[in-house]
């Protein structure tokens, strides 16, 4: 009954705030458009939590840099969006071009800055990634990527992409890893909730300077271990995470989850 009122919640404001962003977006600037998006997110983690029965703790915040920095984090679920959002009064994130197919989506994530990018990755990606960020670097916002551009199931991981390098690279920004469980609650995409706390950590920044191979290697670890950690302390029970290589077919369904990071 909770995960029916719950989903039913979510499209319901899905459809009323996408129509007033949508609407918004007709304004000069985006300071309309972030407002209606920022209610929104905070009137979806709301339900989470009276419907659903899933409250966040956010851990971590006094460990973010000042100014500009790039969110890297674990994506276990469809929720993950909304909790970090919710931290920030404005951050810009990267997603795939999949969600442009919505109606009215794709003019309120052009009006929101958010860097839209081809799903199917590869250099165009890439290029893509470098040059939609460049102006959320500019302003100084935050940037939000998940480096394995796909949803990952509750002790699973996929390799980590190179997109997130090139970002923190080419804007000399640090990257700050962020961990959590809320998989455990709200798994990847499904109609079933499960009541509970969920955890959202950020880690340590990871500083401007590395070479691509240690800093994946970092980030990686950081956030894996972390998640880890996370997924044992609210379940009683160690984690090793698993990879996961996608076959051809589930790479195009995967895709559709979540941002390419090229």
């Amino acid at each position: 009954m909770r995960s029916f009122a719950f989903n039913l919640a979510y499209w319901l404001l899905s459809i009323l705030y996408a129509s007033a962003a949508a609407f918004a977006a007709l304004a000069p600037g985006r300071g309309a458009t972030g407002w209606i998006i920022r209610r929104y997110v905070k009137r979806m983690v709301q339900a989470m939590r009276l419907f659903a029965g899933i409250r966040v703790e956010a851990r971590g915040h006094d460990r973010l840099p000042s100014g500009a920095f790039i969110i890297a984090s674990k994506h276990q679920s469809w929720g993950d969006g909304f909790v970090t959002y919710d931290q920030f009064d404005d951050l810009a994130f990267v997603t795939g071009d999949h969600l442009e197919k919505f109606p009215l989506l794709g003019t309120v994530l052009r009006k929101l800055g958010a860097i839209v990018v081809n799903n199917c990755g590869g250099r165009e990606a890439r290029e893509a990634l470098k040059h939609r960020s460049a102006d959320a670097h500019a302003a100084g916002r935050r940037i939000l990527i998940y480096p394995e551009g796909n949803l990952a199931r509750v002790g699973e991981k996929f390799r980590y992409r190179s997109g997130v390098w090139h970002m923190y690279r080419d804007f000399d920004m640090p990257v700050v890893p962020l961990a959590t469980n809320l998989g455990l609650f709200w798994p990847q995409e499904e109609f079933r909730k499960t009541p509970g706390t969920a955890t959202l950590e950020f880690l340590d920044p990871i500083p401007t300077g590395l070479g691509k191979e240690e800093f994946l290697a970092r980030l990686e670890a950081a956030v894996e271990d972390r998640t880890a950690e996370l997924i044992a302390e609210a379940t009683g029970r160690p984690v090793t995470p698993a990879i996961r290589v996608l076959a051809p077919d589930e790479a195009a369904r995967a895709g559709k989850a979540a941002p390419v990071t090229a």
